[in-house]
């Protein structure tokens, strides 16, 4: 037998709230906060598709103090820059730029709590930057 993995946690310290965490990443991922949490809760999951683990944002006493050990890498259905600019709307900042002038590369981000993301180019920018070195 094997295990599955079922949400990936994100510590919420104050003054940011797991809920509003949860709605910017549910506006980030396309997934809606789960019906039965509410503003206030400890904890809050986005609520996905059976089979897929989801985003859980627990209410935490002490604030982050290093750099993630783990981070999600978000592959866009759009072009990679149109990605950065849409989830900077949202309310994400730009941590480090790793584009490179040959299109290939990503953007490291965080969210509203300071946890770490990176952006990297969409299925389409990597079949078209794998096509042009094979041909």
């Amino acid at each position: 037998m094997t295990s599955i993995v079922r949400h990936i946690t994100f510590d919420c310290a104050e003054p940011h709230e797991p809920y509003e965490l949860a709605e910017f990443w549910s506006r980030v991922l396309g997934h809606p906060v789960h019906p039965q949490d509410e503003p206030g809760d400890d904890e809050v999951a986005l609520d996905v598709p059976a089979g897929h683990p989801s985003l859980l944002f627990l209410r935490v006493p002490e604030k982050k103090t290093l750099k993630n050990r783990v981070h999600l890498d978000l592959q866009p259905d759009r072009p990679r820059d149109e990605e950065v600019e849409r989830v900077a709307a949202l309310g994400a900042t730009v941590v480090d730029d790793r584009r490179k002038p040959n299109g290939r590369g990503w953007v490291v981000l965080a969210d509203p709590a300071g946890n770490e993301f990176c952006i990297e180019v969409s299925a389409a920018e990597r079949a078209a930057a794998e096509a042009a070195v094979n041909s």
